[in-house]
């Protein structure tokens, strides 16, 4: 070998050795997960009659879902068989637990802070839990006592630990769990910094907080929500992903982090209105450094409230480094 020939090749290696590794040349792994909002499966609804005569509400999106790996969903509803209806609520959810295998067996983690989890008291919400997760979905955002609401699930994908912890931030305030008061885990500032920090602690390499928040058919998040979910991305949460108030709302990157205020409903009848029957299906692609990208698919729900891909509207997408979000192309949501 000429003396050229090798003082070229040793540049080239020192060169290469410089570089920044992207995740594509370390083999880093990534998790696709997708997040959907409200899925309310109460057997006096139209999508429990659906269910009882047969039919399957998530029929026309499996195959889409089918794309992550991981599936997350607000399970909006009691699941027991105790209890009596909130006297001061004008309705109250409960899905028949013959329905919950089908829907755990789509959905691996099931957040259960809402307002509809008390609908049938404390004990009844115990029991919805134990349900769920005999069922095979994991929960969070609730519990027997305050330490197992404000726990983190925990789930490992190709090694890497992704933590989601859910709260309520609406009405009824009272379901909040407290010592010997089974509920919910209500949003405090100061409270989720320390179960961020647990969960950390227990060895999460993400951490995705799922709050219950926002006034109802809002199309933008209030102070509040934005208050809230920047002071979460600070105590060390990587992502924002929020429902609750029955349409979508809107969405911005913080520090480098993804906010989206509320993906809206997903599985849900009794809407007419365009905004609250359309909803967004979140797919992110997750890796130890936090969220590398995001893409949304719009749904539309039916008469029965079942959703299906609504392929002539958008939702927003981007990838670390992005500034903003943007909207996705017509073919990119989940690419």
């Amino acid at each position: 070998m000429t003396r050229p020939i090798l003082r070229g090749l040793l540049l080239g290696l020192t060169l290469l050795a410089t570089q920044p590794i992207t995740p594509a040349m370390a083999g880093e792994a990534v998790v696709r997960t997708v997040f959907v909002g409200d899925v309310m499966l109460a057997e006096s609804e139209g999508t429990g009659r659906l269910i009882a005569r047969g039919g399957d509400p998530f029929g026309k999106v499996r195959e889409m879902l089918s794309a992550a790996e991981l599936r997350v969903a607000n399970f909006e509803s009691s699941a027991g068989t105790t209890g009596t209806p909130d006297p001061d609520k004008p309705f109250s959810f409960r899905t028949a637990q013959s329905a919950l295998p089908g829907f755990a067996a789509l959905f691996q983690a099931a957040g259960v802070a809402n307002n509809h989890a008390g609908d049938f008291g404390r004990k009844d919400f115990v029991e919805t839990i134990s349900a769920l997760e005999q069922a095979g979905a994991t929960t969070f955002g609730g519990g027997a006592e305050p330490a197992r609401a404000h726990r983190a699930a925990i789930i490992e994908r190709h090694g890497v630990k992704i933590a989601f912890l859910g709260y309520l931030d609406f009405l009824p305030r009272w379901f909040a769990v407290a010592p010997g008061l089974p509920g919910v885990a209500w949003l405090d500032e100061d409270q989720a910094a320390l179960d961020i920090a647990r969960a950390r602690a227990q060895g999460a390499d993400v951490v995705v907080i799922v709050p219950h928040w926002g006034m109802e058919h809002e199309p933008r998040a209030n102070e509040r929500q934005r208050r809230l979910a920047r002071a979460m991305l600070d105590a060390g949460a990587d992502a924002v992903i929020g429902g609750h108030p029955h349409v979508v709302q809107d969405v911005e990157i913080y520090k480098g982090k993804p906010i989206v205020y509320s993906l809206g409903n997903f599985v849900f009848d009794g809407f007419e209105d365009e905004d609250n029957v359309t909803g967004w299906a979140l797919f992110a692609d997750i890796d130890k450094k936090g969220i590398a990208s995001i893409a949304t698919r719009v749904v539309r729900m039916d008469a029965d409230g079942s959703p299906a891909p609504e392929p002539t509207k958008v939702g927003p997408c981007w990838k670390r480094g992005e500034a903003r979000m943007s909207p996705c192309r017509a073919s990119s949501g989940t690419e």
